[in-house]
């Protein structure tokens, strides 16, 4: 019996060492054979395929002749061009040929521009190779072929187009859930509002950050799915359709309120810190000014004063109350005028920011170029006939009702001795030499500026949007298909201005806007009415507008420009100004000052 129970122990044994070795048996054989097959394989190829590179030893490798190919035609081989591989072209290019050929067929024919060689050159050689060559070498070739053609479309893949299909899908569902959790009744936890509210808060935060659909992953798909199933679960709930259009439309109109009110006050706000004034501006201000009334009278005085009147240079007006604007002006002028001793500049200020502006320039002299300051109220006369009226206009908005806003229209009561003057709004930047606007004729006109008429373009302008042409006062004076034309950058002929009377039309014109309502609040109505018909047109490369709001402007009008306008309200001084934009202005200001690093100035 013990006997027995030995030997069924071995036999048992055995068969327990049988089913553990035969496999691994099993498995060498087999992989001596499958190697030796793939050995076989690689060498059946390698000797077909590699049959020129034999023929080549002790020669240097040839590179690969280029081909241009049609952007389509994404799957075609690599053609080379050794004198040794010509022949085995010739021998298999039927494959690439035939390839092609069911290409065309399916997409209306695709073409590839060899360069060195045409392609109906390579389609002669071709037609010249019997079929059955290519029939009894297509088996060896195929597997080259497709690692080839992988390896082409790697290399020239196409280009991805993103979609968000998924992505607004989702986002439609989301918006259909609300509307049938909101049908619900008031304080109802059924299963079906839990699992809504469930879906709705999984699929928010699925798609949240979520612009294309590739931005979507696997989990957010799932829960799409899943949103999806529970809608077919509260349709069947719902079954009204009038109901659910009805509420829909509710909630569109909902979301089309809320959507005018942002807009109502992003352009609120906007508007509200273009008049404001930036903190480290207005710490600029007081310390310029505690440091100007620290200086002795003697030293208040700036140089070259005599020349301020000389009727030969080139004079310049600027009216501002805001020191760095008018550092920017003066130094991009004068840094690119070809002749800077010949040029002026007449700064004038309210009393509060006449020191300030006095004191930078006593520390930041402007070269070789003049500069005069003045303050509003050395000019008595004129203040106290256009003040009272200015107070009376009814606008919130300062830049309005500024003196030094209409200040332009007294410019030859401001410089009576002076014959021509050219007048800069404080948000330029000149670029060029400016010394041509001198010379130009301006044909017995009054006002040499850009015209603003011309539709599609971002400055187009039209005067019946500014001026009521329903009054019959305006309608015999003025046509509301004439051209307009912008303030920014100006060339005066004082002479005609006098001879014309025009101070006086302006002031006419003035009141009666106050007794009725002829034209918008601002100066630019008033001057296209002073100015009617006395306007000659100047190129546009002397003045771009447009960089002071989102115009579109192009970049290569803004550097063909020589004066660049930041009109609008992003000033590049503000922190809503346009960042493209921005460097064009901030070059001329030296951030490294002490009172700029002192007050946080910077770029």
């Amino acid at each position: 019996m013990k006997k027995f129970r030995r030997w069924q122990r071995i036999f048992l044994l055995s068969l327990l060492c049988l089913t553990v070795l035969a496999p691994i048996l099993f498995v060498s054989v087999g992989r001596k054979e499958l190697i030796s097959d793939l050995s076989t394989l690689r060498y059946r190829r390698d000797s077909v395929q590699l049959n020129a590179i034999e023929q080549e030893e002790g020669e240097g490798l040839k590179g690969p002749k280029l081909v241009v190919y049609d952007e389509k035609e994404l799957g075609s081989r690599v053609s080379y061009s050794t004198s040794e591989e010509n022949n085995d072209f010739k021998k298999y290019g039927n494959i690439g040929e035939m390839d092609r050929g069911s290409k065309r067929s399916q997409r209306g024919g695709n073409t590839s521009i060899p360069l060195e060689r045409t392609n109906h050159e390579s389609r002669e050689e071709n037609r010249q190779i019997p079929q059955e060559t290519v029939t009894s070498r297509s088996e060896a070739k195929g597997q080259s072929n497709q690692t080839t053609v992988r390896h082409d479309q790697n290399m020239r893949s196409p280009v991805r187009i993103f979609t968000d299909e998924k992505v607004k899908q989702m986002k439609d569902d989301l918006i259909r859930a609300k509307a049938y959790l909101s049908m619900t009744p008031p304080g109802s936890n059924s299963h079906l509002v839990k699992e809504l509210r469930l879906r709705i808060k999984e699929s928010e935060r699925a798609v949240s950050a979520a612009n294309k659909d590739s931005d979507l992953s696997r989990s957010a798909l799932q829960k799409k799915r899943s949103l999806e199933v529970t809608l077919s679960k509260a349709s069947r709930v719902f079954p009204d359709c009038s109901a659910m259009a009805l509420k829909l439309r509710a909630m569109t109109y909902n979301a089309e309120e809320q959507v005018r009110a942002q807009k109502n006050q992003a352009t609120y706000l906007v508007q509200l810190s273009g008049r404001t004034t930036p903190k480290g501006l207005h710490c600029l201000s007081m310390r310029l000014t505690a440091e100007y009334f620290a200086l002795s009278p003697e030293e208040r005085q700036l140089p070259n004063q005599q020349r301020v009147h000389d009727a030969d240079l080139y004079h310049y007006a600027v009216f501002s109350d805001n020191v760095l604007a008018c550092a920017v002006v003066v130094n991009s002028t004068v840094s690119s005028a070809m002749e800077p001793e010949k040029i002026v500049f007449h700064i004038v200020t309210d009393s509060l920011n006449l020191p300030t502006i006095s004191m930078w320039f006593l520390l930041n002299p402007p070269g070789k170029a003049t500069i005069q300051i003045q303050s509003l109220v050395d000019f008595k006369g004129l203040s106290a006939n256009y003040n009272s009226t200015l107070k009376q206009l009814n606008s919130r908005d300062s830049r309005y009702t500024s003196a030094l806003n209409h200040l332009r229209f007294y410019l030859p009561d401001v410089f009576p001795q002076l014959n021509k003057i050219v007048l800069f709004d404080h948000d330029v930047v000149v670029q060029k030499d400016l010394a041509g606007l001198w010379s130009l004729n301006m044909k017995g006109k009054v006002i040499g500026a850009v015209d603003t008429c011309r539709e599609g373009e971002p400055s187009f302008r039209r005067m019946d949007k500014f001026i009521n042409f329903s009054d019959p006062f305006v309608i015999k004076r003025f046509d509301a298909k004439a051209c307009t034309w912008a303030f920014g950058m100006n060339l005066f002929d004082l002479q005609e201005w006098r001879r014309h009377k025009l101070t006086a039309l302006y002031s006419k014109y003035l009141q009666l806007g106050y007794t009725r309502q002829l034209w918008k609040a601002g100066s630019l109505p008033l001057g296209w009415a002073t100015f009617y018909n006395r306007t000659v047109f100047l190129d546009r490369r002397w003045h771009k507008l447009g960089l002071g709001h989102e115009a579109g402007v192009g970049h290569d009008g803004v550097e063909q420009a020589a004066v660049l306008h930041y009109d609008g309200v992003m000033k590049p001084w503000l922190d809503i100004g346009i960042g493209k934009y921005k460097s064009y202005w901030s070059k001329h200001i030296n951030y490294d000052h002490a009172y700029l690093q002192q007050c946080n100035i910077h770029e």
